[in-house]
């Protein structure tokens, strides 16, 4: 493949490398979205750091086409600068991947959507009328464990890093607390939903969650940087480090990189890296790892903000931007890491987002802002006034490249 040009351009400081493709290459890119604002997603990095992320990271890709964008540090101590390609623990962007599994043992006939969930677990819910869709749906009504766990943030993790919990411990956290609503009745957010189902694909099936997740989606998606390591602690290859804020703003970020992640198993464990993230989720909305029946299933979203630009559907968020198009995909929170991965409705345009801190909403929000710059764009003259007004000074790499696999 061959790029037919490259200009570049220096505004303030941020370095803005602009691809224009061979005619070959043009009808990859979705006509009805503008192009990338990557000035845009610079600024929302800048903002990040300046709320207290040690770094942050998007990677957006479209056909042959991948813009990158790295800014602040991967590594505090070594002051290794960030990067696009780093793997990351992604949170409850999990539950996307359990949701692929068991919805293709759906298709499988091995689980029934609508069937009480205790007919597929080894030890039952406390209601019968909770139905595996209801776990999916987060309308399960099932209390949130990690409510309590994480009460004092930093002291309600160090008591969990290295400990591993089996999925019944995990749902008797949830189970000895009453339901937050009767089952099917609300939209209530709740990590025990996906423990549950993580129970489920193991009992039913007699493998390891890990095993469906490589044989299913890593090993055909070739995803090389995306694995499930549970309960190790260790993430390998090139990784930013995560950073927790603690409640006490005044004391120092703590290291949350090395954990089990055995508090969240398949509610949010998995580890990956931006490239693999939006090759998931193009995957998936084009079709390549669900039948139509259970994909239109997984996408029909239900309003959960009172404006109706948020919704979820089964394991999958919308979100419809301020140029009115909707993005599908999920955000992920675990301790030291903030993500948001979401792809078109057609899969063609894909973004995922990092910052490597948590415990800090304000960090969170902001990141958020990545989304309408990697799928809307702006009016480029207000983002090249917005770069220049820009007064912190990062390290940034900020690069469209051309895909080669």
């Amino acid at each position: 493949m061959r790029i037919k040009d490259v200009s570049v351009a220096l505004v303030g400081s941020t370095l803005l490398v602009t691809l224009a493709a061979s005619p070959a290459l043009a009808d990859t890119t979705t006509p009805s979205l503008p192009a990338p604002d990557v000035a845009a997603v610079a600024a929302v990095h800048r903002t990040a750091l300046s709320q207290g992320a040690p770094g942050a990271l998007t990677r957006i890709d479209e056909g042959h086409r991948s813009y990158h964008v790295a800014t602040g540090e991967a590594d505090t101590a070594a002051h290794t600068p960030m990067d696009t390609g780093r793997r990351f623990r992604v949170g409850s962007v999990s539950k996307t991947f359990t949701t692929v599994v068991l919805l293709q043992l759906v298709a499988e006939g091995k689980v029934d959507l609508d069937a009480p969930a205790n007919r597929y677990l080894p030890g039952p819910l406390v209601d019968e009328r909770i139905t595996v869709r209801h776990l999916l749906s987060h309308r399960s009504g099932l209390y949130d464990y990690t409510n309590d766990m994480f009460y004092s943030t930093v002291p309600g993790f160090e008591a969990v890093r290295n400990k591993v919990f089996s999925y019944q411990e995990l749902i008797g956290l949830s189970t000895a607390k009453p339901l937050n609503n009767t089952p099917g009745a609300a939209y209530s957010y709740s990590n025990t939903n996906f423990v549950a189902l993580g129970a489920i694909i193991e009992h039913v099936t007699g493998t390891p969650v890990a095993t469906h997740y490589q044989r299913r989606i890593f090993t055909p998606l070739r995803l090389k940087n995306t694995s499930y390591v549970h309960p190790r602690t260790a993430i390998s290859g090139s990784y930013a480090r995560g950073y927790l804020r603690q409640d006490d703003t005044t004391l120092p970020l703590v290291d949350s990189t090395e954990q089990t992640v055995s508090w969240a198993q398949s509610a949010g464990a998995v580890i990956s890296n931006a490239k693999d993230l939006n090759r998931f989720f193009s995957a998936l909305l084009s079709g390549k790892l669900l039948p139509e029946e259970q994909l239109r299933e997984m996408t029909a979203m239900v309003p959960v903000t009172a404006d109706g630009k948020q919704s979820y559907g089964l394991g999958l968020r919308g979100r419809t931007l301020s140029c009115g198009t909707t993005v599908y995909g999920h955000t992920g929170t675990v301790q030291g890491y903030y993500t948001y991965a979401f792809t078109t409705s057609d899969g063609r345009r894909s973004m995922a987002s990092l910052a490597n801190t948590s415990n800090n909403g304000t960090v969170n929000t902001t990141l958020g802002a990545t989304l309408d710059a990697s799928f809307c764009g702006t009016d480029p003259a207000a983002a090249v006034r917005r770069a220049a007004a820009s007064t912190e000074r990062f390290t940034e790499d900020i690069a469209p490249q051309i895909a080669r696999d």
